[in-house]
């Protein structure tokens, strides 16, 4: 990896290695968590979201031309890939932890989802 990329997206530096800990850490015992439908789906939902939009938002403020093949890869592709490794990671460099395809799915959906706000604000943004 170039120095130059982690001079220029710390952030997202930063955010990707809180998912990878995050990921592959044991989870502890929580007592009174609220009763939400798919919750852990929603956490991958944000957690991913929250890269692709990092990434994009540190990509837009680098950039005074945007590159939307560029983009497309920080925001989406980046992200699918770093959620269908850890998905794997879980279930076989684990003990403490199991890889699922919906999570998977959901780490694309909230990928995707935040690659619809990055092009949004693509359009807005002057740097």
């Amino acid at each position: 990896m170039k120095a130059s990329y982690l001079k220029r997206y710390p952030l997202s530096h930063a955010v990707i290695a809180i998912v990878i800990i995050l990921s592959l850490a044991p989870i502890p015992e929580v007592p009174h968590l609220p009763n939400i439908s798919l919750l852990d789906k929603w956490v991958h939902f944000v957690m991913y979201g929250g890269v692709g939009s990092v990434i994009g938002w540190e990509y837009l403020r680098q950039h005074h031309t945007v590159s939307r093949k560029r983009l497309a890869i920080g925001v989406v592709l980046l992200p699918a890939i770093l959620g269908g490794l850890l998905e794997l990671a879980q279930k076989y460099l684990t003990t403490c932890r199991s890889g699922e395809w919906l999570d998977f799915v959901a780490n694309c959906i909230g990928a995707l989802t935040a690659a619809a706000i990055v092009a949004v604000l693509s359009r807005f943004y002057k740097g």
